[in-house]
């Protein structure tokens, strides 16, 4: 540290000015209402200019996350064998277990020099860019592709690491005894300091004490139109309307605040803000992750949401609101079962290709993080390496999920209100069953007659199976021989009962197969007659092993037989049951019965359960089973009549104490453990759960009083969402590694009122917002500032930005058009122009979550997120710019009835100020507006460059060598053009255009075409690369056809990236430049990337002429939503931009 601070003695302070200097921009925002795009590019100037200095600038709390999550597991897993304290012989010098130590290194230099990738040892030795110095040493191999990534995109974040020189590991028993998190909760005495004045509520003395001791005051108190707006964000997620506004600025009774409390925690919109919180910790999604060829949607995820809204706006005791999110199936509900859908917590999580461990894993993880805040999941291949959390507590917990199940038949949450469509509904659904099981039940009885007719070729596998060195080799065996792994072991089983002299159906096979690969050919039609002989041989048998059309050379030649028997057989049976069905159950001649019987019996090798038959269809079959039942589970989950059902689960009718998995791995079983609650929890005197899988049992642990996390982890968690930071800066994470609670007295004391209180949120609420600590201003104090400059003693109130769900539903609401619908199916939404619901019933597909969420850092479904970090990036301003969204909303804003009905621009203005902003204009924002709206009247509407694009699809004739049609691209995702909701399409296949590239369609008559249509007369160039984005398939064919007829540019991609670049094209008005993608002779892995630009030289008769056309920037929806803004529209967006709209305060 000593080092770097020589290095870099103004790091500091030059960090103090940019703090300073991003005061007073907030400051200076304030009073301009600066927009939101303009803040985002200060703000990405401002940090891009800061120093790295890990060693000096605390880490934020993403990135301790990602330390963590991703760079600690490598450590600990590939370094600390030979570079730790514990190490037997320390190598190099090189200690890997501490901060200090990594940036120290060893005898070679730093180990890490944070930001900088060339001069940090350990990237270089990961990498093995020298023979001499690879890590982890080449024996043990090298990382994967992404660790290194990792790794990389730490040192690059500038080496964030919270470990100390203590190694917690050696004494954390000790230390847990004593740690803040795991002690007892008691309310502790509500200080009484000087101020008292300032005092509301116990809350405000706890913040007043804490600021008296480092010489702080609180802030003002805010004024009353920003108390509103903040109350109404915070609970609501939506703005005051003007009258809500009008009405609290008059009222000048003493409790009118307190009366605004009451009415927005009894709005239903109180439910969906509160609840889109707990869906980040839900981890909610609507798909399940890549399933493969499985249906991606959970069809009832929604009814968890709503049961989540629900909750909440009845005020759900959050005790009984957890026990019935982890075991609502084992309570006593009554007829109300709508309970049951508050089970979506444990089984709407990611299905990891159906990956058990995984799944319970996710479970474990959602359960002891989302609820307690503790990181047990960390124990699953060994001890906890801080907390006191052993790999046995981890698999007691494990035996609790995995004693339980999903019941396939979901359970109807009533039916005293079915949909109206419900039956259209069901006969669909019918329909949709119909033909799964008709499939099914044809294709299991067509292959099982197939696998019985290969009787012979079964035979002679178990005996050769039996024969091989390495028994683990019997499945490799089956299936070069496309015979059924299963049906094979089966045989080898049955064979030592078959393989008698005596046998009537195989003891010819007996004699045979005794033979010897050398005398076969010689001795086998002797050996045969002779058997035949016997009078124990079934006459059928015989009569057709003898007659066999083949000879005798080798044993497979006499497996050929068997097979022509029971094929003859086993038709014959077929057909006659088939006649006589349901009357005949057997061969009327006793000979051939027997033989039947031994095909058809319960003790054959082939009777196998409906789910093994399955197992044995051909690919196609089983494609098309998968794809009838995703067409079952699709009408489940979209049409409007299904009814709402719970994601449920259930205990299993014998639940099994599990085993430790041996360093995590399933098939390396360790000891048993009792399924039973976490020692640290419920300490050493523990009992096993003994109810059913214990998930009821554990659940009550969980929301125990005596439970020191629960209460403390909850409220913590809630002061977050009201003020932007919180006493404990790992809202999921209360262990060892947490650092301590900046007020821990006044959490502990909000922690056992709630619980007193009967675990009442709202109360909750109530008691913060009615604080002089929340009504707080927001204004910076400089001073103040370089004191506390992160508010952690919450001297004023944070200034917030909304998050997306928050700001699109306010940006449809200052219009007037919000739907405040509840409940229900979700909605597509994303970039949908035309759908004013609120975003928390938006569709959340998990494997593809829409690039607009990410960028303003939508909690991501994988995994349960404690709290949003906001990110500040340009395309969050460009979606303010640019999106069809935020334009359709300026244009209804202007179409509102209380704005479109005023002609006198003046008063337009104040209309939509009091709409947008719940306030009267000052003086100069009306000149301000007037003069933009008068200038902006007069400048003729640009030439847009998105209007020289269309996506679509055509034939493309190769004799011809052009394109031979061109149709339009029917379906517009939000982010892509496509044939229809779904890939493939039923119609036009896999054709697909998206901003960065797409999809080849099937066929030559499906090829995608991007094309481009000539604005003018004018020489352009073209600079483009095309890829083959896959690392499967035969590549894909890239054609730039000028007019669709004629070729100027070529070329042939597999698995590469290739330029194609042209100059000086000269294209008249109207003409067209295709950009054309065909498959190859597979149509499977054709995606690609192709982002072409054209430009042009400035036209000196019209210098506002486009030059330049960017196809990944261009890229839109249907054109009518492109219409040019006029002066008034452009003046609405820019007021739906500025940050007194985008910001809570």
């Amino acid at each position: 540290m000593r080092q770097l601070q020589s290095e870099e003695p103004t790091c500091m302070q030059r960090l103090n000015e940019m703090v300073s200097m991003i005061s007073k921009t907030v400051q200076f925002v304030r009073k301009t209402a600066l927009s939101f795009v303009a803040i985002t590019v200060l703000a990405s100037v401002f940090f891009t200019s800061l120093p790295v200095a890990a060693a000096e600038i605390n880490a934020t709390s993403a990135q301790i996350e990602f330390f963590e999550s991703k760079v600690r597991p490598i450590l600990v897993d590939h370094c600390y064998t030979c570079h730790s304290q514990k190490s037997e012989k320390l190598k190099g010098g090189l200690l890997l277990d501490t901060r200090e130590s990594t940036l120290k290194g060893g005898d070679t230099g730093p180990a890490v020099v944070p930001g900088d990738l060339d001069k940090s040892l350990l990237i270089q030795a990961v990498r093995y860019l020298k023979e001499d110095v690879q890590m982890p040493p080449k024996k043990q191999g090298k990382l994967s592709d992404s660790q290194i990534a990792d790794l990389e995109a730490w040192v690059k974040m500038g080496a964030p690491d919270p470990r100390t020189g203590t190694n917690l590991a050696s004494n954390k028993q000790d230390t847990s005894k004593k740690h803040w998190a795991f002690q007892p909760l008691r309310g502790p005495v509500v200080p009484k300091p000087a101020n008292s004045q300032w005092v509301a509520n116990p809350i405000d003395a706890f913040i007043l004490a804490k600021l008296d001791q480092n010489r702080l005051k609180p802030s003002p108190k805010a004024d009353q139109r920003t108390l509103l707006r903040r109350i109404s964000l915070d609970l609501t997620g939506l703005p005051p309307t003007p009258a809500e506004m009008d009405r609290f600025l008059t009222d000048s009774s003493s409790d009118a605040y307190s009366h605004v409390i009451d009415r927005l925690l009894a709005s239903p919109q109180y439910g969906e803000r509160w609840a889109r919180h707990w869906l980040d910790i839900a981890r909610y999604a609507d798909t399940k992750g890549y399933v493969f060829e499985e249906e991606r949607r959970y069809p009832y995820a929604y009814t968890y949401r709503d049961y989540v809204v629900r909750s909440f706006n009845n005020d759900l005791p959050i005790d009984r609101f957890f026990i019935e999110q982890l075991a609502a199936d084992l309570l006593p509900l009554g007829d109300d079962k709508r309970p049951l859908a508050a089970l979506g917590f444990l089984t709407l999580g990611r299905r990891f290709l159906n990956n058990q461990p995984d799944i319970i894993d996710d479970r474990i993880d959602v359960t002891t993080r989302g609820l307690m805040g503790i990181t047990a999941v960390c124990a699953r291949c060994h001890d906890h390496k801080y907390d006191p959390i052993s790999i046995k507590d981890y698999y007691s917990l494990y035996g609790v999920f995995s004693s339980s199940h999903e019941p396939s038949e979901k359970p109807l949450l009533g039916t005293a209100s079915l949909p109206l469509e419900y039956p259209e509904y069901v006969k669909a659904n019918a329909a949709a069953e119909k033909a799964f099981d008709d499939h099914v039940r044809t294709k299991e009885l067509e292959s099982l007659s197939q696998h019985r007719e290969r009787t012979g070729d079964y035979l002679l596998a178990a005996v050769d199976s039996t024969r091989l060195a390495d028994k683990g080799k019997t499945e490799e065996l089956a299936k070069e021989r496309k015979l059924g792994p299963m049906l094979v072991r089966r045989w080898v089983d049955a064979l030592p009962k078959l393989s008698v002299a005596d046998h009537p159906i195989f003891g010819p096979w007996q004699a045979l197969s005794a033979l010897s690969e050398t005398d076969f050919a010689s001795k086998a039609q002797a050996t045969l007659d002779q058997a035949l002989g016997k009078k124990e041989v079934n006459p059928v048998v015989a009569a057709s092993l003898r007659v066999g059309t083949n000879t005798l050379g080798a044993l497979k030649d006499f497996a050929t037989r068997y097979n022509d028997l029971f094929k003859t057989l086993n038709k014959a049976w077929v057909e006659t049951y088939k006649e006589a069905r349901p009357t005949k159950d057997k061969f009327d001649e006793a000979p051939r019965e027997v033989v039947r019987q031994f095909l058809y019996a319960d003790t054959s090798p082939f009777a196998i359960s409906a789910g093994e038959i399955q197992q044995l269809f051909p690919t196609p079959d089983i494609q098309k089973k998968r794809a009838l039942r995703r067409k079952v589970e699709e009408i489940d989950a979209t049409h409007p009549g299904s009814p709402p059902r719970a994601m449920a689960m259930a205990d299993n009718k014998n639940p099994d104490n599990p085993h430790v998995f041996v360093r995590g791995s399933p098939h390396n079983l360790g000891p048993e453990v009792p399924r039973q609650m976490l020692e640290v929890i419920v300490g050493p005197d523990r009992k096993p759960f003994t109810k059913g899988s214990g998930r009821l049992e554990m659940a009550e642990s969980i929301v125990h009083p005596q439970n020191p996390l629960t209460a403390r982890v909850f409220v913590n968690r809630i002061w977050l969402a009201h003020f932007g930071s919180t006493f404990v800066r790992t809202p999921s994470d209360f262990g060892l590694r947490s650092d301590p609670p900046s007020h821990p007295e006044l959490l502990d004391y909000l922690a056992a009122r709630f619980i007193e209180e009967g675990w009442s949120l709202k109360k909750l609420h109530k008691l913060i917002l009615l604080s002089n600590t929340y009504q707080q201003s927001s204004d910076d104090n400089a001073a103040y500032s370089q004191i506390d400059p992160n508010n952690n003693l919450f001297w004023h109130m944070g200034r917030r930005r909304l998050e997306f769900e928050a700001l699109r539903d306010s940006l449809i609401a200052v219009t007037g058009k919000l739907d405040l619908k509840s409940g229900g199916q979700p909605v597509e939404l994303i970039n949908k122009t035309d759908v004013d619901r609120r975003t928390i019933y938006g569709f959340i597909d998990r494997q593809n979550l829409p690039g607009l969420l990410r960028t303003f850092d939508f909690a991501s479904p994988d995994t349960t997120s404690p709290q949003r970090f906001q990110t500040t990036v340009p395309q969050q301003a460009l979606f303010m710019i640019n999106s069809p969204f935020v334009v359709a909303k300026a244009r209804d804003l202007l179409a509102r009835p209380d704005v479109a009905g005023v002609e006198r621009p003046k008063e337009k203005v104040k209309a939509l100020y009091r709409v947008a902003f719940q306030r009267e204009p000052e003086n100069d924002e009306i000149s301000l507006a007037l003069k933009y709206i008068n200038t902006q009247g007069k400048i003729p509407p640009k030439e847009q460059s998105l209007f020289a694009w269309q996506y679509g699809y055509g034939t493309f004739d190769t004799n011809l060598n052009r394109v031979t049609s061109f149709t339009h691209l029917p379906h517009f995702t939000g982010e892509s053009w496509q044939g229809g909701s779904k890939v493939p399409d039923k119609t036009l296949g896999y054709v697909l255009l998206n901003k960065d590239g797409g999809h080849a369609g099937n066929d030559l008559s499906h090829v995608t075409i991007r094309r481009w249509i000539a604005p003018r007369d004018c020489l352009v160039n073209i600079r483009s690369s095309l890829k083959h984005d896959s690392e499967a398939g035969d590549g894909v064919t890239g054609l730039v056809l000028l007019r669709g007829e004629k070729i100027i540019k070529r070329e042939v991609v597999k698995h590469d990236k290739r330029e194609m670049k042209m100059e000086q094209v000269l294209v008249k008005s109207g003409e067209t430049l295709d950009f054309v993608v065909l498959c190859g002779a597979d149509n499977n892995s054709d995606a690609f990337t192709w982002n072409p630009v054209i430009s042009t030289q400035v036209d000196p008769k019209d210098l506002s002429a486009t030059t330049e056309w960017n196809n990944r920037e261009d890229f839109s929806g249907p054109k009518e939503s492109h219409k040019p803004l006029n002066a008034w529209e452009k003046y609405a967006q820019t007021l739906l931009m500025s940050n007194e709209l985008v910001f809570i305060d």
